[in-house]
């Protein structure tokens, strides 16, 4: 039998079992350098289109990588076929991959030339697989418009040097690399199988009739309550028929998962929510892997994230919260939605002035002006120069929303829209976190009611962590700007990544999940395009 080499590395040969492949007849050659010759030449026209591909073949001097006769070539054949296979563990479908047809292309590949074609194929099918795991399977913004997050994807020779390792192990490990390396994505993955689990052996049992439950009361209805909460872990199993301070508990509990008010009543809002059947929180899970995916990137040791549907907003420093307030997010109306994207803080700005974004000035104060040229008098009016504009000198119903020729500014002081700080990371998309004179919008447990940029509870506080890396004295030094009444812009030493998401399913610090309302239906046109592509629901046995 004669082998296939090539720059050191033994490519297939023919009736030869590898990882458990026959691959085809004899390879008839009448000489190794002949082979070799025909295995490039089958390499390069089956590369022809895949610039990146190519190249890491030419820098390879052509030597196989799935074709190898040796461990690691082994080892990766094996591999590649398991994680096609296995793909679903990753709430992917299956169906998106044809491992059978490169077990049939082995089986047949009996020239040099052939194995070359098979070699570009398995490459192919590798990229499809590798992509799809580490970045998703959808692409963001043909969702929706609002979700303008730049997914990050790997170089394509990138991907195949990671798991072109010399031994099994290195390429084992290579492969084990390519989801997301995240602790929630892990949790995540553990939490679809259990809702798996749960739709499998029953589900939650039967749902809670519509209506309110408290301590002291008793009866069937308390019961199914009992029960439902039993099955989904937040409660031990009892007989007991009563609304005792354990199910009182539990109750605030699953609020607190779920961001309801935590009184410990069961009221209609909270029965809807402990009603939500398991396969409906399995697609969140679902979406929220697939979110996980699109976040593939390093985040950074110390970055700010928003959760939108959350409302909160937190200063993280190596995993752990650093600190966490409530937010204010955008309305559920058209152009004031939050984006979804990230980018760096960079600076701060202490008694901000407010420059009135031209869609407000459209839509909302121009309007106004034409009837009462006296209208949102708290804003000063400006030409291109900055300086303040009579009010008297214009009138304003010759001017539409394309030629108004004028901006507005509210300045520095505590009923400024943007409050006392506001926290800038430029984008195109003019978002940023700023304190609020409207604190009381705080109490509620729906906040989404500004144009689209954050307001945080606490901004002073948010302030104070910021800088606490950059000064020993981080609260004095923010009031002693404050206390000047100048708009100040402080520079962060160390620019912080700013990341905007959108998670209508996340888990907390032990792992434990937790739900969302989808604030915007975002989550549900995701889940509709994930169904299309082939995502399934997929009870299993425990």
């Amino acid at each position: 039998m004669t082998a296939i080499r090539s720059t050191g590395k033994t490519a297939l040969s023919a009736k030869h079992w590898l990882g458990g492949i026959l691959l085809g007849g004899l390879i008839a050659v009448s000489s190794a350098q002949a082979q070799v010759t025909a295995f490039k030449q089958g390499v390069a026209e089956s590369a022809i289109g895949r610039d990146s591909v190519a190249t890491l073949y030419r820098q390879r001097d052509y030597a196989p990588l799935w074709t190898a006769d040796d461990a690691a070539g082994q080892a990766r054949r094996a591999f590649l076929l398991e994680a096609m296979r296995s793909v679903d563990v990753h709430g992917i479908p299956a169906s998106r991959y044809d491992p059978d047809a490169l077990i049939a292309q082995m089986s047949a590949a009996e020239t040099p030339r052939q194995l070359g074609a098979l070699e570009i194929a398995m490459s192919d099918a590798f990229l499809k697989y590798a992509r799809d795991v580490q970045s998703g399977i959808l692409t963001p913004r043909k969702i929706d418009s609002q979700i303008v997050r730049e997914v990050q994807y790997t170089d394509k020779g990138a991907l195949l040097d990671s798991i072109s390792g010399d031994t099994a192990e290195e390429v084992r490990a290579g492969f084990m690399t390519l989801p997301p390396q995240s602790n929630e994505y892990r949790a995540l993955m553990k939490q679809r199988l259990l809702l798996e689990e749960t739709m499998a052996s029953g589900r939650w049992g039967a749902t809670v009739p519509s209506g309110r439950l408290e301590l002291g009361d008793s009866g069937p209805n308390v019961v199914r309550l009992r029960d439902r909460l039993v099955r989904m872990g937040y409660l031990d199993p009892s007989p007991a028929r009563d609304f005792d301070r354990a199910l009182e508990n539990a109750v605030q509990e699953f609020q607190l998962t779920h961001g309801l008010e935590a009184d410990g009543v069961a009221g209609p809002e909270t029965i809807e929510e402990i009603n939500v059947p398991a396969d409906k929180r399995l697609q969140s899970v679902l979406v929220a892997m697939e979110r996980e995916r699109w976040l593939n990137q390093d985040l950074g040791a110390r970055h700010v994230k928003v959760n939108i549907t959350d409302y909160s907003a937190r200063i993280m420093q190596d995993g752990d919260i650093a600190f966490e307030t409530r937010s204010v997010v955008g309305a559920n109306r058209s152009g004031r939605r939050t984006p979804e994207f990230s980018d760096v803080m960079e600076h701060m700005v202490i008694n901000p002035s407010w420059y009135v974004p031209r869609s407000i000035i459209r839509n909302e104060y121009l309007p106004k002006l034409r009837q009462n040229r006296h209208a949102v008098g708290h804003l000063e009016i400006t030409d291109s120069r900055g300086r303040v504009v009579n009010r008297g000198s214009v009138n304003f119903a010759n001017y539409s929303g394309k030629n108004f020729p004028f901006s507005m500014r509210q300045p520095p002081s505590k009923s400024n829209a943007l409050g006392l700080v506001k926290f800038m990371f430029p984008n195109q998309y003019n978002i940023y976190l700023h304190d609020t004179p409207q604190k009381h919008l705080f109490d509620r447990t729906t906040r989404a009611f500004s144009h689209g940029c954050i307001r945080l509870a606490e901004p002073f506080e948010f302030a104070y962590e910021l800088l606490s890396v950059q000064t020993e004295s981080p609260e004095d030094d923010f009031h002693r700007v404050l206390d000047t009444g100048a708009e100040t812009r402080v520079t962060l030493d160390t620019p912080v990544p700013v990341h905007l998401i959108y998670r209508t399913a996340f888990t907390d610090a032990q792992g434990r999940l937790e739900f969302r309302p989808d604030v915007y239906g975002r989550d549900a046109r995701i889940w509709e395009a994930l169904s299309n592509a082939g995502v399934a629901l997929n009870p299993v046995q425990s």
